[in-house]
C-alpha cells in the first residue's frame, strides 16, 4: 500500500506486472515466516475474493503457498496488499512470486488441505486476547459474555497448548473438547475469523473455570470471577491459572497483603511484578511514554520496566523496594480482563478500558523456592500450599511452561542510554488495530526500528519465534548456562530459543531444561547433529549435553562462556567479521580455569581471543561472596592496605574470619568478573551487605546513581597495564572514603564507564577492529551500557548489543550454537 515500507531484514522478490494486457494471468507466491496459526489463510482468502481471483491457498512445511490467478493489475494488487496487510500475529520473513500458467478452469478461490512433508514451518508464540474477541468478552447480547476462554485466529493460546505439530486442534490441548454446532460453523467457514481457530470454544463446549480453597475443595462459587476479585478485594492471596503457567495474585495496593505474599514466598525483597488494566493506570505510579505504550500495547504483553514516580513506593509499598524501576504489564488474557471489568462495575462495551482504573494487582510467577513455574491444577494445589488462600483453576491443560517476558525500552537520552540503530526481529511490535487502546500511527517494523528493546526474560510472546542466522549449517542442540538457563535448537538458517527456565540449582529446574530440549525437538521435527555446551563441567547444562551427545552418538563441543557471549550478539547482527567483545558478567570459567567475568576478547569465525581483564579480585569464602558484598569490600580493603578497618566497618561474625583468609590466601579464588566490582562498591558504599537475588547490589547501586546529580568520572580512578589489564582499585580507594552512598554509586558508574571506553579505544587503535560487541549481564544496567554506546560511537566505532535476547546468561545457548555452526562450517 502507498506510504508503507518494506520492513528492514524481509526480502521480496515480487516480478511487476508491466505490461496493459486485461487476459488473465497466474502467480505462484510462497510465503514464508510466522504465517501458520495466525488466520493467515482465511486473511488470503477474504483478500482474493474481495479482487475477484481465484485460484488456492495452502499450509505446507515452509510456510503458505498460494496459487493466484486474475486481471494482472488486480494480481500484483492482491501480492502488494497481501504483504502489507496481513493479520496482526503474522510476521512474513519472505515473499517469493513467480509466473505461473493460467488455468482456464479456474472458477474460485479455494482454502486446500495443509501439505505436509519434510521440517514444518514453526510453532507460534501466545498472543494477548485482540479488540474483537474483547467487544465479545464484554457484550451481554453476546454467547461469550464474561466467558474467559474466548480467542479467534488473532490471538490467544498457541505454543503453551501445543504437543506437536501440524498445529491442528488434536495436537494441543483443546483435544477433548468438542465443538458445538456453532462453534464448528465458525471454525469451518472461510470468511469467519475463527476458521481453523484451534483453540476456538464457547461456555457450552469449552474449559471451564472453577475456584478452590487451599485444600483443594471446589468452592460454592456461582460466579468464579466474581468471588475471586472479592477475596482479593479483601486482602487474600489468589493462585491464578494463566497461559502458561500460575500467577501468585494480590492487590497491590493492600500493604498486608503483599506483606503475606513475601513471606509465604520467602521473597524478601525481590522486586514484584504489577499489572494495570490500561496505560491511563499507571500514570501515578510510573512514567510512560509513545515507547512504553507500544511495548505495553504490543500484542506479545511483556511486562516493562517502568522508571518510577516519586509517590511509588508510597501508593505500592513494598512491590520494588529500593529499585528505580517497576516492572508493569497490561492484561493480556480474557480471564485477566474479567478481573478489572469486575472491579469496575462490570460495565458494558469497552470504553472503560479507554478510562484509569484504581485496581492494581501483583501478578508474580508461582514458582516457590526458585523452582520453575507451576503449570497443573495438582501441582498448584501441592507446591502452593501455605501460599495462596484460593486457587482459580480451569480445565484446558497448559503443555508448555512459559514465563512472563521482560523488558525495558531503550532510552533516547544521552546518559542514560541514547536511541540504538534499528533492528529487526523481538523488538517492539507496536500497538496494532486489534489493541483496546488507541493504536499506535507506526507500523509494527517500524515500531520495531524506532523502539528497541533489551530483554531481560525471553519468554511467552516471543518464544518460539525464529532468530534468522547467516548461515545454515548442521542441526545445534545448544545448552546453555547455569543461571537464567534457555536453550537453543537451530535449523538451517535458524535458531530456535527455548523459554526462560531458570537457574538449574534444584532437581526440577534440571527436569525443565530436559523437557523444553526435548518439547522443542518434538514440536519442531529437529534432531540435532551436534550438541553444545558450557565449558564449566558441573553445569546440569553441561552433563545433559554429555549425556544426549553419548546417548545419540553426536559430537560435543565445549563453547567458553564469555566467547558464548560475544558470538549471541554476533548471531543476532549477522556479524561474521572480526570484533571487539567486551564481556563483563558475574562468573564464567575461562580457558586457563579461573574464573572469568570482566573480559576484553577478538572474536571472528575461527575462534576468540583473550586481549584483556579486569584486575582479579580474591573471592573469600568463594561463592558466598558473590552472596555477601560485604565479603567483596572486605577483599577491596585488603588489597588496599587497609585491612584493619573491615571488622570496624563490617561488624558481623564472619569478618575476623574473612580477614585472616584474606592474608594468607586461603579459600580466596581470583576472580576477574565484573558483578563482584560493582559488589565491593556496594559493599563499600553501605548499599548492601548481602544480596537477596542475584545482582540485588548492582541493581540497588545503579538505583543510587540514578538518582544522583550528574557527576564527571575519576580522572585517576583507574589504570590499564601493557598486558591490557584494566585496574579499577584506585576508584575504590575513593568510594571507601566517601560517606554519601548516591554520590559514590554515581562516581563508580561514571568512572566505570569511561574506564571501560578508553580500554576499548585503546583495543580498537591497536587491533584495528571498529566493531564492538557489547555482552553479559552488567550490561543489564542501562547507566553503563547508555554511556558505552555513545562515547564508543563518538570515537566512530560500531557497537551492537544483544536485542533478540537477553545479554545476561540468558542468551548464551545462541552464542554456543553460533561458535558451533562456524566451526562445523
Amino acid at each position: 500500500m502507498a506510504g508503507q515500507s518494506v520492513p528492514r531484514g524481509v526480502s521480496w522478490t515480487v516480478h511487476t506486472i508491466s505490461h496493459p494486457t486485461t487476459d488473465p494471468v497466474r502467480r505462484h507466491v510462497r510465503v514464508r515466516g510466522q504465517v501458520q496459526g495466525v488466520g493467515f489463510r482465511p486473511f488470503v482468502y477474504r483478500l482474493a475474493t474481495d479482487l475477484g481471483l481465484t485460484g488456492w491457498v495452502r499450509n505446507d512445511a515452509a510456510g503458505v503457498e498460494i496459487e493466484v490467478q486474475g486481471e494482472p493489475l488486480r494480481v500484483a494488487r492482491f501480492v502488494e496488499r497481501m504483504r502489507c496487510e496481513a493479520p496482526g500475529p503474522a510476521c512474513i520473513d519472505t515473499v517469493i512470486d513467480r509466473a505461473g500458467t493460467a488455468d482456464p478452469s479456474s472458477r474460485q478461490f479455494k482454502i486446500e488441505p495443509s501439505r505436509r512433508g519434510g521440517p514444518t514451518g514453526g510453532a507460534t508464540p501466545d498472543s494477548c486476547v485482540c479488540i474483537r474477541c474483547l467487544g465479545e468478552l464484554f457484550d451481554s447480547s453476546n454467547r461469550r459474555y464474561r466467558y474467559a476462554f474466548v480467542n479467534c485466529t488473532h490471538c490467544g493460546p498457541r505454543y503453551t497448548i501445543s504437543a506437536a505439530l501440524p498445529y491442528d486442534r488434536p495436537r494441543t490441548s483443546m483435544a477433548g473438547f468438542r465443538m458445538c454446532s456453532a462453534c464448528s460453523l465458525e471454525y469451518r467457514l472461510p470468511a469467519d475469523r475463527r476458521f481453523h481457530a484451534q483453540p476456538n470454544a464457547c461456555p457450552d463446549c469449552g474449559p471451564r473455570l472453577w475456584l478452590c480453597d487451599s485444600s483443594g475443595t471446589t468452592l460454592p462459587a456461582p460466579d468464579v470471577i466474581a468471588e475471586a476479585f472479592e477475596r482479593i478485594a479483601a486482602g487474600h492471596v489468589l493462585a491464578l491459572k494463566g497461559l502458561g503457567g500460575f500467577h501468585l495474585v494480590c492487590d497491590a495496593r493492600n500493604a498486608g497483603a503483599v506483606a503475606r505474599l513475601r513471606d509465604a514466598k520467602q521473597r524478601e525483597a525481590k522486586p514484584f511484578a504489577v499489572m494495570f488494566a490500561n496505560v491511563e493506570s499507571i500514570a501515578p505510579f510510573a512514567q510512560t511514554g509513545e515507547a512504553e505504550r507500544a511495548l505495553l500495547e504490543s500484542p506479545e504483553r511483556p511486562i516493562v520496566l517502568l522508571n518510577k514516580t516519586a509517590e511509588c513506593d508510597t501508593r505500592l509499598q513494598r512491590i520494588a523496594p529500593g529499585m528505580a524501576w517497576l516492572g508493569a504489564m497490561l492484561p493480556y488474557t480474557p480471564l485477566h480482563y474479567l478481573l478489572f471489568h469486575e472491579a469496575a462495575g462490570r460495565p458494558s462495551g469497552l470504553d472503560w478500558l479507554r478510562e484509569p482504573q484504581p485496581l492494581v494487582l501483583v501478578m508474580t510467577s508461582a514458582n516457590p523456592g526458585g523452582e520453575p513455574l507451576v503449570t497443573g491444577n495438582d501441582e498448584a494445589l501441592a507446591r502452593l500450599a501455605g501460599i495462596a488462600d484460593a486457587f482459580v483453576l480451569h480445565d484446558r491443560d497448559i503443555l508448555v511452561r512459559c514465563d512472563d517476558s521482560v523488558a525495558r525500552v531503550i532510552s533516547e537520552h544521552d546518559f542514560p542510554p541514547v536511541h540504538a540503530e534499528s533492528q529487526d526481529g523481538d523488538g517492539v511490535r507496536g500497538a496494532s488495530a486489534l489493541m483496546p487502546l488507541p493504536a499506535s500511527p507506526l507500523t509494527a517494523e517500524e515500531s520495531s526500528a524506532k523502539y528497541p528493546i533489551q530483554f531481560f526474560r525471553r519468554a511467552r510472546g516471543y518464544v518460539p519465534r525464529a532468530i534468522k542466522l547467516a548461515r545454515s549449517g548442521p542441526s545445534v542442540l545448544a545448552c546453555g548456562g547455569w543461571l537464567k538457563n534457555t536453550v537453543c535448537l537451530t535449523r538451517g538458517d535458524e535458531a530456535f530459543v527455548s523459554q526462560h527456565i531458570g537457574d538449574l540449582d534444584n532437581a526440577a529446574s534440571c527436569e525443565a531444561l530436559e523437557q523444553a530440549a526435548h518439547h522443542l525437538m518434538k514440536l519442531l521435527e529437529i534432531e540435532p547433529q551436534i550438541v553444545a555446551h558450557d565449558l564449566h563441567p558441573d553445569f546440569f547444562s553441561t552433563r545433559f549435553a554429555a549425556g544426549f551427545s553419548e546417548q545419540h552418538s553426536l559430537p560435543i563441543r565445549g563453547v567458553q562462556h564469555h566467547h558464548a557471549h560475544v558470538a549471541a550478539v554476533m548471531a543476532e547482527h549477522a556479524l561474521s567479521r572480526p570484533v571487539l567483545g567486551l564481556a563483563l558478567d558475574g562468573v564464567g570459567l575461562g580457558w586457563d580455569g579461573g574464573i572469568w567475568g570482566g573480559e576484553l576478547l577478538r572474536v571472528d569465525a575461527r575462534g576468540a581471543a583473550r586481549l584483556g581483564h579486569l584486575r582479579e579480585l580474591p573471592l573469600p569464602g568463594g561463592d558466598r561472596a558473590a552472596r555477601e558484598p560485604w565479603r567483596m569490600a572486605a577483599a577491596a580493603l585488603h588489597l588496599l592496605g587497609r585491612a584493619d578497618e573491615i571488622e570496624r566497618r563490617f561488624p558481623v561474625p564472619a569478618a575476623p574470619h574473612v580477614r585472616q583468609m584474606l592474608a594468607q590466601g586461603l579459600h580466596t579464588p581470583l576472580t576477574s568478573s565484573a558483578g563482584r566490582w560493582f559488589d565491593a562498591a556496594a559493599g563499600l558504599l553501605g548499599v548492601a551487605d548481602r544480596s537477596a537475588f542475584e545482582a540485588q547490589a548492582a541493581m540497588l547501586l545503579e538505583t543510587l546513581a540514578q538518582r544522583a546529580p550528574p557527576t564527571r568520572p575519576l580522572a585517576d580512578g583507574y589504570t590499564i597495564g601493557m598486558d591490557g589489564t584494566l585496574d579499577l582499585l584506585p576508584l575504590l580507594r575513593r568510594i571507601a572514603a566517601m560517606g554519601d552512598p548516591a554520590a559514590g554509586a554515581a562516581l563508580f558508574h561514571a568512572t566505570l564507564s569511561a574506564a571501560l571506553t578508553q580500554w576499548v579505544a585503546r583495543a580498537s587503535a591497536h587491533t584495528g577492529l571498529t566493531d564492538v560487541a557489547l555482552a553479559g549481564g552488567c550490561f543489564a544496567n542501562e547507566l553503563v551500557s547508555g554511556h558505552l554506546r555513545t562515547a564508543l560511537a563518538k570515537l566512530g566505532l560500531n557497537v551492537y548489543e544483544a536485542r533478540q535476547l537477553p545479554p545476561n546468561d540468558g542468551g548464551l545457548c545462541l552464542g554456543q550454537a553460533w561458535v558451533t555452526l562456524l566451526e562445523a562450517a
